[in-house]
């Protein structure tokens, strides 16, 4: 019964975003579920504390990210961004595609997948609809920008929440984080690259007319404090590189680079501090912990058992068989599940495997290229594409689950081979 209690649990959380993916919606129906597990004895009191003690550091760091996105984005750094590659590329169309996805990868790296893919790409869709872009065109666009927001977010520890649980669930680093993933993340951009202009490429307008859209300098509200905004993100990364021989949660830098942005922001009428605030995603907050409650139940049924013996069988034949496995099932989970419960069935399953530590090293690296990737099998794969989706529609451009589900195995499905391929290649090379 507490198997099908929390499998039930589950899909009804799963179908409650589905069918509308609205904030406080979303919120709401977490949080219920939560409670239900809770009240129907699917997991204990110890479980929830055990899931805040995960998740804490991973939940600040996350708020953290999104209000300094959210600052940026009011100063308008990103409009400025989007502007300034656009005239970099001289009009070529090839080129502006290209340049916008290594745009979008650059901003997932720094802001994390959800300020790449729900920041930048309305702006992207404005900037295409003002340069008069056929609609195909348009929906290219804004396609590879949503794909790549996902398909780049390895690099770094903030590049995405499911990295911070799992740097936090098997203490990695920020420093050596970054040292084992940059590489990886660079075949992934590169991989990504090439399979969007295998898709798109031959489409693409020749010349784009460029010269139309407005100056990059007129995108900035307030010069003065963008300045100092950069400044504070000199110090951000200052403050990450000392984090791991300090000691330091990733939350703790993240958090004090939020409360100086958000000061800022105060003295300048052209950020609306309190806005920023209001509109962080504290719905997918509740989301997440809701979701790592029923992980829990899962596994208290037993139900992630086959993913341990998976990993533990798949580790039997040596180091790249384990790491290919355990991202394949990651990812396949991811988009079914969602990537947050995904990443913890993932992980649970590598710790219950107790494995050598040099392996479970490596397939803990496995499991976040898996969520990371997973998530654009299908739009369910996390709320943020969900989240993506419903604001392009908003603005007029519908993108339907059949046209996301072949585009985005297309691009995903050769872009998380190179990914764990590069992955399980340097853990030979490098132990």
């Amino acid at each position: 019964m507490h198997a099908l209690g929390a499998v039930a649990l589950l899909v009804a959380l799963m179908l409650s975003v589905v069918v509308r993916p609205a904030g406080a919606f979303v919120g709401w129906a977490s949080a219920a579920a939560g409670l239900i597990a809770l009240a129907l004895g699917l997991v204990r009191a110890s479980d929830a504390a055990q899931v805040a003690s995960l998740t804490w550091d991973a939940t600040l760091a996350f708020l953290g990210i999104v209000v300094i996105a959210g600052v940026l984005d009011e100063l308008g750094l990103f409009r400025w961004a989007a502007l300034e590659t656009a005239r970099r590329s001289g009009g070529r169309g090839r080129a502006l595609f290209v340049a916008t996805v290594l745009l979008g990868a650059s901003v997932a790296a720094l802001f994390a997948n959800d300020g790449a893919a729900l920041i930048l790409t309305p702006i992207l869709y404005e900037q295409a609809r003002a340069l008069d872009l056929e609609p195909a065109h348009v929906l290219a666009f804004v396609f590879a920008a949503g794909v790549v927001a996902d398909t780049t977010s390895l690099p770094l520890v903030l590049s995405n929440l499911v990295n911070i649980l799992a740097a936090d669930a098997f203490r990695l680093g920020f420093l050596s984080y970054a040292a084992r993933m940059v590489p990886v993340d660079l075949a992934a951009v590169a991989a990504t690259v090439a399979a969007l202009l295998a898709l798109y490429g031959r489409s693409l307008p020749a010349r784009v007319p460029v010269d139309h859209l407005p100056a990059p300098a007129t995108a900035l509200r307030d010069v003065v404090l963008a300045r100092r905004a950069v400044g504070v993100m000199a110090f951000l990364a200052i403050g990450y590189a000392a984090s791991e021989p300090l000691g330091l949660p990733i939350s703790a830098v993240t958090t004090v680079g939020a409360a100086a942005l958000l000061a800022l922001a105060r003295l300048s009428p052209a950020v609306s501090a309190r806005r920023v605030v209001a509109e962080a995603p504290w719905p997918v907050v509740v989301f997440s912990l809701a979701t790592y409650l029923l992980v829990f139940a899962l596994r208290r049924a037993g139900l992630t058992h086959g993913v341990t013996d998976l990993v533990r069988a798949a580790a039997a034949h040596g180091l790249a068989p384990a790491v290919f496995a355990t991202g394949l099932a990651v990812a396949a989970l991811s988009s079914g599940l969602n990537n947050l419960p995904a990443l913890l069935v993932g992980a649970l399953a590598v710790q219950d495997a107790r494995l050598p530590a040099p392996m479970t090293h490596a397939l803990a690296y496995a499991a976040v290229v898996g969520a990371d990737l997973g998530t654009k099998f299908s739009p369910v794969g996390s709320l943020a594409t969900l989240l993506w989706l419903s604001v392009l529609e908003r603005r007029g451009l519908r993108i339907g689950w059949g046209y996301f589900v072949r585009m985005g195995t297309a691009v995903a499905l050769p872009v998380l081979l190179t990914a764990l391929g590069a992955l399980a290649a340097s853990f030979a090379l490098v132990r």
